[in-house]
């Protein structure tokens, strides 16, 4: 099991090292319309009703995100200036939670409902586990289990909602005419080595909390 971690923390760093490896590649390269990260994000949120989420530039890189809370789309500097593949590509993914939040994409929704309790869980649960097993104490390990479940849990939910996005930003691209048939290759690949941070991420945590599992039933057997 501790192998399979340490495989699934060397996929983590591939697909961190992917992604900006990735954006920085086809951050060099203009999209023909010649539209920044800003001006993409406006005109599919316009073309989508929703005149009301504005949208901020942040500080950093690859710190783009939609804040549900506050309704709005907040872009990193290099997004929201640039005029590139990569800009208009996270842009219109961010947009794309924007979009889900508006129409009530399910797992979104799902998402938002847990984040409380997953916030909570995801903060007591290292201290359960490592007490329980300081202390060998099975019921502290058992609760420190089931909260560390949600976190799980949340990761995976974040999967198909993160994926969605993309299919969205992709398809009204596409529709809008931000970028052209030849420009969809580098959209594609930008948006897919994104989405391989979520899966990385959740494939860690699956892994941590199947070996946590299995060393309590092994316990409870001795």
């Amino acid at each position: 099991m501790d192998f399979l971690i340490l495989i699934a923390f060397g996929i983590s760093l591939w697909a961190q090292f992917r992604v900006k490896g990735t954006f920085n590649r086809w951050a060099e390269v203009p999209n023909m319309r010649g539209l920044t990260g800003y001006e993409a994000a406006r005109r599919m949120l316009d073309s989508q009703g929703l005149h009301d989420v504005p949208i901020e530039p942040v500080r950093g890189v690859l710190t783009d995100h939609y804040d549900p809370i506050q309704r709005v789309v907040r872009l990193s500097e290099p997004v929201y200036y640039e005029r590139s593949i990569s800009a208009v590509s996270v842009a219109c993914h961010e947009v794309g939670h924007a979009i889900q939040h508006a129409q009530h994409y399910p797992m979104l929704v799902l998402r938002h409902r847990m984040f409380p309790v997953v916030r909570f869980a995801s903060g007591i649960a290292p201290f359960l586990l490592i007490a329980g097993f300081l202390f060998n104490a099975l019921n502290l390990i058992g609760f420190g289990i089931i909260f560390f479940s949600a976190a799980v849990a949340f990761q995976l939910v974040t999967l198909p909602v993160e994926f969605n996005a993309s299919s969205r930003a992709r398809d009204l691209m596409i529709a809008e005419g931000f970028i052209t048939h030849e420009e969809e290759r580098g959209v594609a690949k930008v948006l897919n080595a994104a989405a391989w941070t979520y899966v990385a991420a959740a494939l860690i945590a699956l892994l941590e909390l199947l070996k946590y599992i299995m060393i309590f039933t092994s316990a409870r057997e001795e």
